[in-house]
């Protein structure tokens, strides 16, 4: 079928990037977009909570078609994915479809996965991940991993987060949700994502950022009876009405063609044999012309001038003009 979309709302990818404060650095991006995203639908499911039954209690009913449509035709979208046999290195990013259900909205959000290690201090975790800090303001690499010298002063370059890394507190790149925290199975992007590491992942937003409410369903391609539709509501005896007519244009149609195809063979054969009798008519000529020479029909030779020594004068010489 065909859907037909009406985008309420929408933000670029680089709007995304501008409100926040630490975007997502993707590099050059071959490597996050080399593979399919993670699709997850939400609130598309095949029951839904109606708080109006009778006694106050909670009953579910049937979502309508065009909801399961939507969920069905989201999902396709994008290639599948294997769980047995798919790589951990691969599920890089995750697009989530949202449907608000008391305005009739799908949002659609585009993330990115981010794996960082746990149990590690952030000075150590910033060691592994990045590159190597500016150290020439300390004697030792302990200052700057403890926050204080051995005399016990604030390090220089560790003034700003030694209360932090003293009380032990959560760093603002480490999620504070234990629920978030997985023990990786394969080897996963970044430093420090070790198999059998524990990490810490946190969704990244990409962008773009889009609103959608469907108005219209049509069956077949942009071509048939409508299945929905969001604005305009018709009685059972206007969609039969409707149904029939567009199975007459369906007939009138497809007769059409079939005229058409039998005009385009009426033609193509009238082609074939006039350039058939126009064959024959030339082998007739030619047959025609081998009889006369059968019967000793022939053509003289053209005329030319002979020398005294019997060879042919083409042109005269040099000098000389030719006598007529």
């Amino acid at each position: 079928p065909t859907m037909s979309f009406r985008v309420e709302r929408f933000s670029l990818a680089k709007h995304v990037r501008a409100i926040q404060r630490r975007p997502y650095n993707s590099g050059t991006g071959q490597q996050l977009f080399a593979h399919p995203p993670i699709v997850v639908t939400n609130n598309f499911g095949d029951a839904v909570n109606n708080s109006s039954a009778p006694g106050g209690a909670t009953a579910t009913t049937p979502s309508p078609p065009h909801i399961k449509l939507m969920r069905i035709s989201f999902q396709n979208m994008f290639p599948a994915i294997n769980v047995a046999t798919v790589k951990l290195a691969e599920c890089r990013r995750v697009v989530l479809f949202q449907y608000h259900p008391e305005n009739e909205l799908v949002e659609i959000r585009h993330y990115a996965i981010k794996a960082t290690p746990v149990g590690v201090n952030k000075k150590v975790r910033r060691l592994v991940q990045t590159k190597i800090p500016n150290l020439r303001r300390l004697d030792d690499i302990a200052d700057y991993i403890t926050g204080t010298t051995e005399t016990g002063d604030v390090a220089p370059s560790a003034s700003t987060t030694a209360s932090a890394s003293a009380s032990g507190a959560v760093s603002d790149s480490e999620a504070e949700d234990e629920t978030s925290h997985v023990v990786l199975s394969q080897k996963y992007a970044g430093r420090g994502n070790n198999q059998q590491q524990k990490s810490a992942l946190k969704l990244m937003e990409l962008g773009p950022r889009l609103a959608l409410r469907l108005i219209k369903v049509e069956r077949g391609l942009g071509g048939g009876d409508v299945m929905y539709h969001a604005l305009v509501q018709k009685t059972p005896e206007e969609a039969r009405a409707l149904k029939a007519r567009k199975e007459r244009e369906a007939q009138l149609k497809t007769q059409r063609r079939q005229t058409q195809e039998q005009n385009v063979e009426r033609k193509r054969k009238a082609k074939e044999e006039k350039l058939e009798r126009k064959r024959q008519r030339k082998e007739a000529r030619e047959e025609e012309a081998m009889a006369e020479l059968r019967k000793g029909t022939v053509v003289s030779p053209l005329p030319h001038d002979d020398d005294d020594d019997g060879n042919v004068n083409d042109k005269p010489k040099k000098g000389e003009r030719r006598q007529r």
